[in-house]
Formats: C-alpha cells, structure tokens, sequence
C-alpha cells in the first residue's frame, strides 16, 4: 500500500501483522548483552588484574597463605565491582527501549483501537490528543492547535508547533525542532490540541532510534591512566624478571649455591614486582569516588575520575544545564512604556501590570499542559493577589491557534448579571498587533519594545483583552474588538551559581562551550548571563557546510554553537577529542546521549535528566548544580595529585628494598632479606602508606594552575628523578646502619634486625616527604590527616610486637635488639627526611604537580 492510501479504514489487522513480523516490533533492536561471565573473562585478561591473580597464585605456592588470601582478595573485589558497572553501562538501550514504547491509538479497519506502541507499524493511522506520547515518527495528515514538547530530542523547553501540509509530501525528511514541521517524532510529548497522523518509520529507523543505533555503535577508548599503569607494569615487571635471572645466575655462579641463589632471586622479584600499582590504583578510584558521592555526584565510571584533572574543554547543554528546564515570566512591558523585569526582582510588582498577567492566565488553559502557561500561573499566584469574584468565571468558548493567525483567545462569562464577556487572547505580537487593529505608529513602536526584549533571549508574547455579549460571539477571532495589554516575555531562567561556576572554570584553565538546540539570540543572551566570552555563534547551517578540517579549525575558539542536532554534538566533541582535548559533556537530554558517551568525561543531570542520559555519562550530578562540576573537577584534580605522590612513593621505596636484596649477591655479603620480609615490606607498609597519600588534602594552587597536559606521561622525568633521589638516599641511610652494624661486631641476625628498622623508619620518612609539595614541612605536619596518624599507631605496634615478641622475632630471624640499636635507625631516618626536605624546596617549582 502506497503512504496515505486507506487513511480513512487504516490497516488491515492481517496487514499490520504482515508488516510486524517483516519490519519488526516498534522498539530498539537489544544489543548483544554480555553475560557477567563474558565480562569477568574479559576483566581477568586485564595485565593488573593478571598480575594480582598471579601474584596471589605465587604467594599460595610459596606457601604464605595470608598474602595471598590479601591478593586474592582484592583481585575478587575488583572483578566483582567491574561487572556491576560494566552490566549497569549496558542499561542505556534498556532505557531507550522503555520511553519508545508507549501505548497508541490507532485506526485499524476502521475501527479505533488502543494498541501497545512495541506493536505499531508503518502505515498505521495514529491519532494524537493532549498528554499522549508519540509512539513512533507520524506524517500529520490533520492537526487543530498542535504543540509538541520534543525536549528529550532537541534539549530545548519551549514546545513546538505542528502544522499539517496537505496534500503530505512523503518523499520529504523532517527533522525535530522548529515551527510549523508537519512531522511529529517518537518519544515526543503532546502539550496541546490533537492531530492525525500516519506512521512512517518506527523502532531503529526513528529519529529517536537512530541516536540508539549511535550509542550502540560507539566505542570508548580505554582510559589514559590505566594505558600508562600498564606500560608501567610492564616495564617492571620486565626489569625484575631479567634482575631475578642475572641474580640467580650470579649467584649460583660466585657461591655455588644455586638453590639459595633461586631462593634470592625470588625474593628479589618479588622485591621489584610492582603489585602494588594495581591495588593503589583500586583503592584511590574507589576511595574517589566515595568522595566525589559526598558533594551529592555520582560516579558511574571511575576511570572517570583520572581524566576530571586534565579536562581542557566543559561542553554544555544550555537547556536544563545551564537554565532551569522551566520557563518564567521575565519581563513584562505595558502599553504606556513601564517595564518590570522579574527574573532578579524581589520586591513587589507594581499593580499597574496585574491586569496584564490575569489576562495572560485568563487566555491560558484552566488545567495548563503548556510551559509558557504554567509560568502565567505560576506568576500570577506569586505576585497578584486574587481578587474578590474571579473564581466565579466560567469559560464559554475557546479559539486556537491557526497557521494564519498565530494567537489564541477564551471567552470567559462574567459574574451572573453582566450580558458581556471577557475575551482573553495571547500569541505572537504581530497576530495580536493584528487583532487589536492599532495605529501605524503605535504599531511600530511596540514592535520595536518585541524586537528588543527577543534581542536578549526572551519569547515574547503579545496580550489583548475585548469584550463582547455571549449571545453574538464571533466564529473567528478577528471578529472581537480587542484592546492591546502589553507584552510578555518568557525565559528558561539561568541556575543559581552558574556564572560563579564559569568563572571558577575559566580560572582553572577550562574552556567552557556552550552546545544547545535554541535559537541564536537566545543562546546569545544566555551565554552573556552565564559569563561566557561570545564574539561568534556558530549554527547548525554553518556547520553542516564545514569539512572536516574547518571544523577542527572552529571548535578550537568557538564557545556558542546554535540549532545543534545530536549528530552535530557528536561531530564536534570527536573534533575537539580529535585537537587534543580533554571534553567534558553535561547534558538531560535523549539528544545528549551520544555525546555523552563518546566525550571523555560525560556529565548527566540526575534530578531532571532522563534516563538516556545518565546511563550514558560517566558522572551524574544528583542535585543538578553546575557548581557541583567545579566540585568534582577540583576533587578530581586532587585524587590525581595524590594518586602521583602515591606512585612516587612505591617507585621510591622499591629502590633501598631491592637494592638490599641485591647488595649482599653482589659484594659477598650475608644475605639480609628473605621472601618473608619482603612479603611483609611490599604488602603491608606499601598499601596501608598509600592509604595515607588518598587522604591527603588538596594543594595550595588545585584550581589556579592549568590542566594538566593529557599527554603528559604518568610520572614526568622531574618526578621520576625526584623518585630515585628519594629512593637512592634512602637505601644509603640503610645501608649506613648496615654497615655501621657490621662494623660494631653484632651478629648476623642483629645487623638483619637493625637495617630492618632503619628500612622502616626510612619508608616512614618517605611518606612524610612525599605528602606535599607545595607546603612547608611544618605546615604539612599541621595538616590534619587522620590516616597518617594510624598508619603511625600501626606501624609503631608492628614493630614493638616485632621487637617484643620472640616467636615473632624468630619467624623474621631477626636478633635482640637494644634501644642503642633503634635508636640509630631513627637518627637515620630524621637525618634522611632533613636532607630530602631541603633538597625538595631548592627543586619545589620542578617537582609542582
């Protein structure tokens, strides 16, 4: 059947069945779902989970069962947390699928019937009333005062008016947004009126498909971070594995002991296995994103977390980002020139513009559907007080809106006794210039008001008042003698806090874009109010005539872009990824979902956003305050700071323990450490110090300094060198008590004992060292920090039951040790953190994270 034949009968049931099972349901194809066994086999292949496994794995065949439950453990903990979040992830078509399925009258040889949306086909008849979803993408064949609210696919609030061409045209594309279109689209919502229509794409083939189809067949990029954690595991565990090999063979070769010398070679792999990379990397992006929930943001992602520090670009939405998704009367203008502005007014409205407000609510539905309406109500009961009698009104007949006349009018019966009736009518100002049939003159001055207040983002309204007997109304509206109120102009009014936001990004090195689906002027004056720098706005029309080179060109200074539809969000954030930068997306809307995905950092709103839109972000802001982003970024920059000087520690403190495990092969010496003690160093004070380095509060200049360079390696050659310097004076303190007790003539086990310590107080120092670097030692010491204190109460009761204790002793082969002894160790440990200090503040601006 060829489109808009049988409109009057619809389909056939036979038909439609036919078409079903050909086409398809009316519902986006499920992806291939991975099952959470899928997913674990995929996350055990990861090289950290890997190394934690077979790290676990040696330990267990070593027969140290502790360590490797600890392993094992944490490796489980990780699996388990990354397949709910990668199953939650997959949810996003889920959610897709629920909102375009809604039920639908159709018309189906002849007959109405109320249908299930998943089972509504090309060519069906759909008919269309106030509150109704719209189940898939309709042609309109009829439409009598037709508004649709389609926010969830263009982003903007202001519904939109649909007009039917006769005859159709069904070779034409339409697209969402603007006036006038005479196409309705899946997932939309009626505000207003009723209309006819006849489906012509349903399921993936919609509109609303089509951004489903784009989500299913984006691919993210494996994070930055955990890229370089691997590199970085890789490049130690190669250099442990050849210093193990050489070890045993040098070993075996200079003593002839080739079982202790594969017993040394263990320990020092294990000296130089970098497990605790992974595990830090856990624990800090777990721990960061229970913070980052304290500010009310949730983390969907945390890998998420990592990329926040390094943002260069914040692409937003304006509508429901930037504005409140409400719309407000935020100026009203009366015909003898007064003007009051209401979005920053507190104070009282002057009577002189009551009437113009009743009039606007009398004009509006009783029971508003219509954003604009809801806001002439919503001003009415705040700033007009009811007056005695109005509630007796009763509405008489209305007039709607026509493609010719583009105004609305209620006739309203007065109190009983009063043969006239008041007619209320609103629309845009020339239809009510037309209605009221003003002067040449007057005319042109209150267009000239109309332009000015739509110059600075306003939709203006026109509103007019007539009266006339109830007995000989007119058919149409010109048939009223109407008398010109005022003009009304509505807005999506900017959150509290925005502009300080803006600003707070501006500071931190963030260039802040804004991307919406509104009109030019709007955006305009919304990006003034928040802030943001607008010499240009770029539109859809000048992108969509742009190559690809153009484009990379423009979004590296353009801040407004204008009548943006979803494929062109995408396009320009993969421009801007493709330049270099870091982009954070926020967005509500269905139409925000790809970007959202395929930005590096994607920011949903929670409170309003659908549900599109946050299973596809990577950070959703629960109370939907743009402020919380600056929250978030600085927080975010703050666990990257930390986790650096967490990773700078474990790379310096792996230098005095491997290079006491390697000095006594390599000089003939007794041989210090075994895999025990080695066990102990790298699984309990390496993690539990970390801990330390998570909690650590934020640098003196977090939000001053630019982002970090996303290119930039994890540990800079600065950082790395400052590392080994640490580590280098470290295994020289240690190796200086060693001495120092070879010297004195106390026994094997004593001098084990003694460099055992003075290892221990030095990772102590390293710790404090390595807490900042841009504060003081003393103010750093003052810096609260209740982690550190506990790792100190812990250690300190370690090493007394190790010192105290026999059996322990023994197992550690460790001998008597005096308070002489320990405090030797301690000098050496002050001595080390002085010299690292004041080396630290002649290098502090190479070292500035």
């Amino acid at each position: 059947m060829r489109p808009g034949a049988a409109t009057s009968v619809g389909l056939g049931e036979a038909e439609a069945r036919a078409r079903l099972a050909v086409e398809g349901p009316n519902e986006l194809p499920r992806s291939g779902r991975r099952s959470p066994l899928r997913i674990a086999v995929e996350v055990v292949r990861e090289p950290m989970l890997a190394l934690l496994l077979g790290g676990g794995t040696v330990y267990l065949l070593l027969g140290d069962l502790q360590e490797a439950l600890i392993l094992l453990c944490f490796a489980t903990l990780s699996i388990a947390i990354t397949i709910v979040q990668e199953a939650r992830t997959e949810r996003v078509l889920d959610a897709l699928r629920d909102l375009t399925s809604p039920r639908a009258l159709v018309v189906r040889d002849g007959r109405r019937r109320r249908i299930a949306g998943r089972e509504v086909v090309r060519g069906d008849i759909v008919l269309l009333a106030e509150g109704d979803r719209v189940p898939a993408d309709l042609l309109l064949t009829q439409s009598s005062d037709l508004q649709v609210d389609e926010s969830l696919l263009t982003g903007e609030s202001v519904p939109v008016r649909k007009a039917a061409a006769m005859p159709p045209d069904w070779t034409a594309r339409h697209r969402p947004g603007g006036d006038d279109v005479p196409a309705v689209f899946s997932g939309s919502l009626v505000v207003r009126g009723s209309g006819t229509g006849q489906v012509v794409a349903t399921g993936a083939r919609t509109e609303i498909g089509a951004i489903g189809q784009v989500l299913s067949n984006l691919e993210i990029a494996a994070p930055r971070l955990q890229k370089r954690t691997r590199h970085l595991v890789r490049l130690f565990a190669l250099a442990g594995t050849t210093v193990s090999v050489l070890a045993v063979l040098l070993y075996g070769w200079l003593r002839g002991g080739w079982l202790d010398g594969i017993l040394a070679g263990i320990a020092l792999g294990m000296s130089m296995l970098p497990e605790e990379f992974p595990m830090v990397l856990t624990i800090f992006m777990t721990m960061g994103a229970w913070r980052i929930s304290q500010v009310r943001v949730l983390t969907r992602r945390a890998a998420a977390i990592e990329t926040l520090g390094s943002a260069t670009v914040l692409c937003t939405d304006k509508t429901g980002t930037l504005t409140k998704n409400q719309m407000a009367v935020a100026e009203l203008r009366t015909p003898n020139g007064g003007a009051f502005s209401l979005l920053n007014a507190s104070s009282l409205m002057p009577e002189s513009f009551h009437d113009l407000v009743e009039i606007g609510v009398l004009a509006s539905d009783e029971i508003p559907f219509d954003p604009m309406e809801k806001a002439f109500y919503e001003l009415a009961a705040e700033k007009v007080p009811r007056r005695p009698g109005i509630s007796d009104r009763k509405l008489v007949r209305s007039y709607g809106l026509r493609p010719e006349l583009l105004a609305m009018s209620n006739v309203w019966r007065n109190n009983a006794g009063d043969p006239d009736c008041l007619v209320a009518a609103k629309g845009s100002p020339e239809a009510i210039l037309k209605l009221c049939r003003l002067s040449a003159e007057r005319v042109v001055s209150i267009r000239k008001d109309a332009d000015a207040m739509a110059a600075e983002g306003l939709r203006v309204l026109g509103v007019a008042r007539a009266s006339h007997a109830e007995g000989r109304l007119a058919d149409e509206q010109t048939g009223f003698a109407f008398e010109f109120m005022g003009l009304v102009g509505l807005a999506d009014p900017l959150r509290p806090g925005v502009r300080d936001a803006v600003a707070s990004c501006r500071s931190a090195g963030i260039r802040v874009v804004m991307i919406t689906g509104d009109y030019p002027a709007t955006a305009k004056a919304i990006a003034h109010e928040a802030g943001l720098d607008v010499a240009h706005v770029v539109t859809g029309e000048d992108l969509r005539a742009l190559s690809a080179a153009d484009l990379s060109r423009t979004v590296k200074t353009a801040t407004v872009f204008a009548r943006i539809m979803p494929d062109q969000k995408l396009a320009i954030v993969n421009a801007m990824k493709a330049n270099g930068d870091i982009v954070a997306m926020t967005g509500d809307g269905v139409n925000d979902a790809p970007s959202l995905k395929a930005a590096d950092i994607g920011i949903a709103m929670g409170g309003r956003g659908t549900d599109v839109a946050r299973e596809a972000s990577s950070i959703v802001l629960l109370d939907d305050d743009f402020g919380s982003i600056v929250k978030t970024i600085r927080l975010g920059r703050r666990i990257y700071d930390n986790l650096r000087k967490a990773m700078s520690f474990i790379f310096a403190v792996h230098v005095p323990i491997a290079g006491l495990a390697l000095m006594p092969l390599l000089f003939g010496l007794p041989i210090l450490f075994g895999p025990i003690h080695i066990a102990f160093l790298e699984m309990v004070i390496d993690p539990v110090c970390s801990l330390v380095f998570e909690a650590e509060g934020e640098e003196e200049d977090i939000m001053k300094r630019p982002p970090r360079d996303p290119d930039e390696a994890l540990f800079a050659r600065p950082l790395v060198a400052w590392s080994l310097a640490q580590g280098a004076l470290a295994l020289a303190a240690a190796v200086a008590v060693y001495l120092l007790g070879l010297r004195v003539g106390i026994s094997e086990s004593e001098v084990r004992g003694l460099t055992f310590f003075a290892l221990i107080f030095s990772i102590i120092g390293l710790v404090l060292v390595n807490r900042t670097y841009s504060a003081s030692p003393i103010s750093a010491l003052l810096r609260p920090n209740r982690a550190l204190a506990a790792v100190i109460a812990i250690e300190t009761l370690v090493l007394g039951l190790v010192l105290l204790y026999p059996p322990v002793t023994a197992l550690f082969q460790f001998g008597q040790l005096h308070l002489s002894c320990v405090t030797v160790a301690l000098v050496a440990a002050i001595a080390l953190v002085g010299l690292l200090e004041s080396l630290k503040h002649v290098c502090r601006k190479q070292l500035r994270i």
